[in-house]
Formats: C-alpha cells, sequence, structure tokens
C-alpha cells in the first residue's frame, strides 16, 4: 500500500472555501515535531498537496511508484489539467537535465552517443531558460565583430536534431527529490523507480529517475550600492548584446575627432575583466580610455605566469589604466547632459565642453592596500566582473529530508563520482558542483572543467543505469587560454613547460581549440566555413589595402 503525505496548507489569498466534493478519504501517517512524518527513513511513494488560489483551489495527487498520477485544478470554470510532461515510454530510464550550459548539453550528446541495450536506452529531456547554447569564451568576440551570434549561440534544437533528446524551455522554480534512503538504488524487475519532480514556473512538472544539476551560475552585481542599477555583467549573450548596443552608441555619439574619448570602467581583473579590457581597448583604440580597477595587486593571479605577463604586456602597450589594490565603495549616476569636463580618473577636466546626452557614472574607489588614496573614477559605460551566484534549485522548507548539501559559496557538495551527497540519482557538474581534485582545492568553475565532467557524468550515468561501477572524475589540466583582443591572445599549455603562445599564433590556436570544442560536427563544419571565408576575406582586403598604398607613394 502507498503511503501518503500532505504539505502544510499555503494561503496566498482567501481562496473559494466551499467543501471539496468527490475528493478520497486518505489517512495520514503520524509526523513528528519537526514536521515530517515519523516514518522519515522510509521512502514515501505518494503526496497529496493541497494550495488555495485567488481562482480557487489547487488539488493534486501522485500515488505509486509506476508514476500514476492526476493533476487537476478546480476553478470557478471548471476543471482544467495541470500540465505534466509526458515521457514517451514508461517503462524506460528517465533522465533529467537542467541547464544546457558545457556541463548540461555536453552531458545529453554524450548520453545520445553511448551505445545502450534496448530496454534500458534512457529518454533524455533538457530543460534551460534559454533556447540558445551559448559558448561564453567567445563572447568576447561577439564584441570585436569576429564572430557572429549564431556561431557561438546555436539553437538548442539545432544541436539536439539528430539525437533524442527532447528540448523543454523554462525555468526550473522547485525540486523534490526523493532518493535520499539508504536503498533507493534497487529496483524491482518491471518497474518504475520515482527518483523526484521538478517542478518548472510554467506550472509543467517532470518526473524523473536520474536528475543532473547543470544550471551553471549568474552574476551577482548587487555587491555594492549602486552596482545593480548602473553596472552591466558579462555571462550572456544578452550581456554581451547589451554591451554590443551601449559601445555602438557611445561610438556614434562621439563620432566627431573633437569629441571626448569614451570611458569604460571594469571592476575586477580576473581572466573576464582583463579579457574585456583587452578586447573593448581594441575596438575602441584611440576614441576611448579603459578602466580596469581590482582588488587586488595583481591581474589574473590564478593564471599561468605566460599568460599573466602577456595579459599585462598588452594592457600597458594599450595605455589601459589600471587600479590595483583598490575596490569600488560604490557607484553614482552623474546628471543626464552634465558637462564632460567634470572629472576624469585623475580629477581633472578632459578638457572639452561638448556635452553628452547619457547618464554618466562615478566609481568610488577606496584603498586596499596601505599608502594607497582614495580616488574618483568617471564612466560611459560600467562592466561587472566580480562575483557569481551558483544555481541550485529550491527545495520545498519541509522537505528537510531531502535537502542538498551546500557549500559557503551555494554548490551542491558531490562525491568522486560526480553524485551529489546523500543523493545517489543526482549528478551535479558545472558551477552548480563544488568538486575537488586530488589534494582537496576546489576546482574553478570554467569551461575546460565542464567539459570533463560532462564525459565522466555521462558515462556514469550510463554505468549506474547498467548496473556497472561508477567511474571517480579526475580533472586533468590542459592548460590555460586567454584572448587579449582581435588576432591577439595568450596560450599556456599544460603539457609543454614553461611555453606561451602569444599574438596572432596564440591567437589562431586559441579559436582552432574551440572550433574543436563546439557541441556537434555539424556545427564545427558550418562555423569553420564561416571562419575561413571571413579570414580569406579579410587577407584580400589587406593585400589590396596594401597594393593602394604602394602605388600611391605612401
Amino acid at each position: 500500500m502507498a503511503r501518503v503525505s500532505i504539505s502544510p496548507l499555503s494561503f496566498s489569498a482567501l481562496g473559494d472555501r466551499r467543501p471539496l466534493t468527490g475528493v478520497p478519504m486518505v489517512k495520514f501517517p503520524a509526523r513528528s515535531s519537526c514536521g515530517a512524518p515519523a516514518s522519515s527513513g522510509r521512502l514515501q511513494h505518494g503526496r497529496i498537496s493541497v494550495f488555495t488560489r485567488s481562482v480557487g483551489i489547487f488539488f493534486s495527487i501522485s500515488l505509486g511508484r509506476t508514476g500514476v498520477k492526476r493533476f487537476v485544478a478546480r476553478t470557478s470554470g471548471g476543471e482544467t489539467k495541470v500540465p505534466s510532461y509526458t515521457w514517451p515510454d514508461k517503462q524506460k530510464p528517465r533522465v533529467c537535465i537542467l541547464g544546457g550550459g558545457f556541463g548540461g548539453l555536453y552531458t545529453a550528446l554524450r548520453l545520445a552517443s553511448l551505445v545502450w541495450p534496448d530496454d534500458k536506452k534512457p529518454q533524455v529531456v533538457l530543460v534551460d531558460q534559454s533556447d540558445r547554447f551559448v559558448f561564453k569564451p567567445l563572447l568576447y568576440e561577439l564584441l570585436s565583430g569576429e564572430v557572429d551570434a549564431w556561431e557561438i549561440a546555436p539553437l538548442f534544437t539545432d544541436l539536439l536534431n539528430n539525437t533524442s533528446v527532447e528540448f523543454v524551455k523554462d525555468r526550473v522554480k522547485l525540486l523534490r527529490p526523493s532518493d535520499y534512503v539508504n536503498h533507493s538504488q534497487m529496483r524491482e524487475p518491471g518497474k518504475q523507480f520515482f527518483g523526484g519532480t521538478v517542478h518548472l514556473e510554467s506550472g509543467t512538472i517532470i518526473e524523473y529517475d536520474w536528475l543532473v544539476l547543470a544550471l551553471g551560475a549568474e552574476a551577482k552585481v548587487d555587491s555594492v550600492p549602486g552596482s545593480a542599477e548602473y553596472s552591466i555583467p558579462f555571462t550572456t549573450l544578452e550581456d554581451a548584446r547589451k554591451v554590443d548596443d551601449k559601445l555602438r552608441m557611445l561610438e556614434r555619439e562621439r563620432f566627431d575627432d573633437d569629441s571626448s574619448p569614451i570611458c569604460v570602467a571594469i571592476v575586477g581583473c580576473g581572466y573576464s575583466g582583463v579579457e574585456l579590457a583587452a578586447t573593448i581597448s581594441d575596438r575602441l583604440q584611440n576614441k576611448g580610455i579603459v578602466q580596469a580597477i581590482n582588488v587586488g595587486t595583481t591581474i589574473c593571479p590564478s593564471a599561468p605566469p605566460g599568460n599573466r605577463e602577456a595579459a599585462l604586456k598588452v594592457l600597458q602597450s594599450r595605455d589601459i589604466q589600471l587600479y590595483l589594490g583598490y575596490y569600488v565603495s560604490c557607484i553614482k549616476e552623474a546628471s543626464v547632459s552634465e558637462n564632460s569636463n567634470t572629472l576624469t580618473s585623475n580629477g581633472e577636466g578632459m578638457g572639452s565642453n561638448k556635452e553628452t546626452t547619457h547618464s554618466k557614472f562615478i566609481l568610488d574607489l577606496q584603498p586596499a592596500e596601505r599608502g594607497l588614496e582614495s580616488k574618483m573614477v568617471e564612466a560611459d559605460l560600467v562592466l561587472w566582473t566580480v562575483g557569481s551566484k551558483p544555481l541550485v534549485p529550491e527545495l520545498e522548507p519541509f522537505d528537510w529530508p531531502r535537502g542538498i548539501q551546500l557549500n559557503v559559496r551555494g554548490q551542491a557538495e558531490t562525491d568522486e563520482t560526480l553524485r551529489v551527497k546523500g543523493h545517489p540519482r543526482i549528478f551535479a557538474i558545472g558551477d552548480s558542483a563544488a568538486i575537488r581534485d586530488s589534494s582537496g582545492r576546489l576546482l574553478p568553475a570554467t569551461a575546460q572543467v565542464a567539459f570533463q565532467q560532462a564525459d565522466f557524468a555521462g558515462w556514469n550515468l550510463w554505468a549506474a543505469i547498467n548496473d556497472r561501477p561508477l567511474l571517480p572524475f579526475r580533472f586533468q589540466n590542459l592548460g590555460e587560454m586567454m584572448t587579449l583582443g582581435r588576432n591577439d591572445a595568450a596560450i599556456t599549455p599544460s603539457f609543454i613547460e614553461g611555453l606561451t603562445l602569444e599574438g596572432p599564433i596564440g591567437h589562431t590556436a586559441r579559436k582552432l581549440a574551440y572550433l574543436w570544442r563546439l557541441p556537434t560536427d555539424e556545427h564545427r563544419v558550418k562555423v569553420g566555413i564561416s571562419w575561413l571565408t571571413k579570414s580569406a576575406i579579410d587577407s584580400v582586403a589587406e593585400l589590396q589595402s596594401t597594393l593602394t598604398k604602394a602605388l600611391s607613394g605612401y
């Protein structure tokens, strides 16, 4: 007999308080003082939930391990079914992947590429809030004009077209796992194990047997007063487009030679901040001033020495103003149409009386090191590259037995096989997971780590479904790459000690490496042809320019 538990009533409005008719009488187990069933050590296969809404009462029943369920919404207009994702086959394993970044998408493609027994080939659904996969390391090339949006942000439906993976565009609202008991890995012949449910913002509910958390992270831009209102992060395609649009507007506005330079302030000098500074400086040339601010006294502190030295050399050669040892205490908006000679990074006028037609921003810099003085920096555009928040789905407050262990950064704690501790049917990868190397250090949330985790997660899902041993994840550092503007980059491979490729050679090697990492062969070929065509056109244009100068006597 299935056990049934009831969740506490949630009153969002007065609702319809008329008695429910046609509702089966259910006997509920005793509850402990914590609010959990006294028999919480046993798996509950059923659930009844009642919620009041402003339009009436929502009532749902879910009984049994085989997914027998009924979802009914009683409203003044009658009964309507609450959407529930329908799996094609009730017997085959169901895998739900939350997040379509490097971890989520590449895990789905890995599962589709493996050889499965016919009766155990899983049904896979990929959920993401966007309809496009974004190859984030190449977002900088979108600002420099080296790539087009379709090349680095293809549609999920196109990438998954030749696979059996289904795509659902939606946001994750709530997670209700049911694999937290000791005997949760046992399967009865002919029966489907109910691993839990994922609740989406649209109201759709997805039941799963296996779950992969790969939701990534979002920028944390509310660190100081004014940062959320006046700065732009650089982590998504929408962010990149917003920055590009802002730069285009400023470039049109400051088209004249006597116009004041475009001032861009970048907060943070990690990889993202340095790559942004180099790319934007290369784009603006003598039309702009780039100011990079960092609380530490060095740029890219976690980078290999070769990459750090190459980046510092490029930043200094382009006269990028570095404010090292400073933190931003607040960001304020200056007056609209303020005279542009009001303030510069040195507190002096810019030497121009031309008025601007948009808001300027003032950054208050406070010293983080002794011997430094406070400064005020003016900017037309503020970019924020400091801090991120991992996206791990919330659990209902009364689901304490199902809780996911999180570290101080908000990442799910996992074992060496990438499974969430206490949840043998949930895998976590990428920014969502706290993965440590052999020395116990937390691995960085980089694309390279997510690539490799996806490969292991796909294999370990295959092993778990086929009752085979799971492999412990071992990260192999292949080196680090960074772009430093158009036709410039730095690469330090790990397998050749002391080698750093810089300039055009590093730029070409970086693009080839990322071309190889694109999700599918079909997309790889399309992008490769596009890049070759652009390169050929640029070469011809450069040759024509050289010949024109030679023939004209310059």
